[in-house]
C-alpha cells in the first residue's frame, strides 16, 4: 500500500482485522466494502484533477491563450488545438484511399509510393507548425483586422 494515502491504509487495516474477527463467510462483503471506499477515492481525486484541468483552461482562455496551444508556454497561442490536428490527420488518412487506387490505376507502384510520400510531406508540414499562411488568415478574420498580403 502507498504511504501517501494513510486514511486508504487504515481502511484496509480495519477490513483485514474485521475479516480475522468474523471469518472468511463475511470475505466477499468487506471486499466489496473496501473496494467501494477505494473507487470513491479515486472518482473524488478523478474529479479534482478535472476541476482543476477546467480551471487552468479557464484561466489560459482568460488571459487571451488558446487552451490546447500547442506552444510551451501558455501564452503561446500560435499552435493548433488537439481536435485541428485530429480532424487534419483523418481527413488526410481518408483522402489517402481514393489517392492511392488513382495512383496505382495510373502508375502502378511509383504512383503509390509518390502518393504517399506526399501524404507524409503535407503530415510532416503540418506537424511542423507549417500552414502559417492558413493560421494568419483565421487569426485575421478571428480579429476583424485586414492584413496586406505580399
Amino acid at each position: 500500500m502507498d504511504a501517501r494515502d494513510p486514511d486508504l491504509k487504515k481502511e484496509l487495516d480495519a477490513a483485514l482485522q474485521t475479516r480475522k474477527e468474523l471469518g472468511a463467510e463475511y470475505e466477499s462483503e468487506l471486499v466489496d466494502s473496501f473496494m467501494e471506499k477505494v473507487e470513491q477515492r479515486f472518482n473524488d481525486t478523478a474529479d479534482r484533477h478535472v476541476r482543476r484541468q477546467l480551471a487552468e483552461q479557464q484561466m489560459a482562455t482568460a488571459r487571451g491563450a488558446r487552451p490546447y496551444a500547442t506552444g510551451t508556454q501558455p501564452d503561446q497561442s500560435h499552435g493548433l488545438g488537439v481536435g485541428e490536428r485530429f480532424a487534419f490527420v483523418g481527413v488526410s488518412l481518408v483522402l489517402a484511399i481514393p489517392l492511392s487506387a488513382i495512383g496505382v490505376v495510373n502508375e502502378g507502384l511509383p504512383g503509390l509510393l509518390i502518393t504517399w510520400a506526399g501524404i507524409f510531406g503535407v503530415n510532416a508540414v503540418h506537424a511542423m507548425g507549417g500552414f502559417s499562411w492558413l493560421r494568419r488568415g483565421r487569426k485575421e478574420e478571428e480579429s476583424g483586422v485586414q492584413v496586406p498580403r505580399p
